[in-house]
């Protein structure tokens, strides 16, 4: 890697298996002058359990990583290679980074990726649900009139919705979904790759009986895309036009009214049916 025009890496960290992080990042990891990571206790123990070495390490996180991108840009600039992780999976998913990726390509400096790990992924490879389309949120505002206006441009869309949500939020956020999106199924992933890893499955609205309140931790929720509505039968529509006809105005105004009120059909399907009775 020395002899490779000076860098800044982007490395993928184990979510919680650690047989899932590559030789390929170790390499990178070892040789970086300089690493930047959320949290620089946590990540000398990860060192620590995979046997690695490394230079010198300062954190980034949400509220210095601005200030850090100084000390990258002259790191790179003396031709020493970078190298950022997050606490766990693939920084800048829902993790700092972005300012830092940015002012490196606007520099000039090269940006490269060490994939690996990624919970969003890694749920949706074993959930069962929709895999393409899917759209990541990355992590669910706090107050529930947020939450809605996130989730409101998604509710005609047919994607399966990924997003982070701590475990005392959950029952908030998976209700205002309902509330939002309608009935969809939902799965919860928790301590994925670990030894107790978990999907729980369920139908929105909510189960009273659900049972969120002993999970631990951040937890990976998706949600599928809703069913499309069955086409409404012919007899159905005919007694709607009736209904919408004794209401008056035009035959078009007619057939807008009622397609507003079945599912699969459209104002031209209604109103050729409308001339035919």
């Amino acid at each position: 890697m020395s002899s490779m025009q000076a860098k800044l890496w982007v490395v993928a960290t184990p979510l919680g298996n650690l047989g899932d992080f590559s030789p390929r990042a170790a390499e990178i990891l070892q040789g970086a002058g300089l690493i930047l990571a959320e949290d620089t206790r946590r990540a000398g123990l990860l060192f620590q359990r995979l046997g690695l070495t490394h230079g010198r390490m300062v954190s980034s996180f949400d509220h210095n990583e601005s200030s850090r991108i100084g000390l990258v840009l002259s790191t790179l600039e003396q031709g020493e290679h970078v190298a950022l992780i997050s606490d766990a999976g693939t920084p800048l998913i829902a993790d700092p980074g972005f300012p830092l990726v940015r002012a490196c390509r606007d520099a000039g400096f090269a940006v490269s990726p060490v994939p690996g790990p990624c919970a969003p992924i890694a749920a949706l490879m074993a959930s069962g649900l929709p895999t393409t389309p899917f759209t990541f949120l990355g992590f669910m505002p706090r107050k529930g009139s947020d939450i809605r206006a996130t989730l409101e441009p998604f509710a005609r869309l047919k994607t399966t919705l990924v997003f982070f949500e701590r475990k005392n939020r959950l029952p908030q956020s998976l209700r205002v979904a309902f509330e939002t999106l309608g009935p969809r199924n939902y799965c919860v992933a928790r301590e994925l790759t670990k030894t107790h890893e978990e999907f729980i499955f369920g139908l929105l609205p909510l189960d009273q009986d659900a049972d969120l309140d002993s999970l631990l931790g951040e937890c990976t929720v998706l949600i599928a895309p809703g069913e499309e509505p069955a086409r409404s039968n012919e007899v159905d529509v005919v007694r709607m036009i009736q209904e919408e006809h004794l209401r008056g105005g035009r035959p078009r105004d007619v057939a807008k009214r009622v397609c507003a009120r079945v599912a699969g059909w459209t104002v031209k399907d209604v109103y050729a049916l409308l001339q035919r009775i």
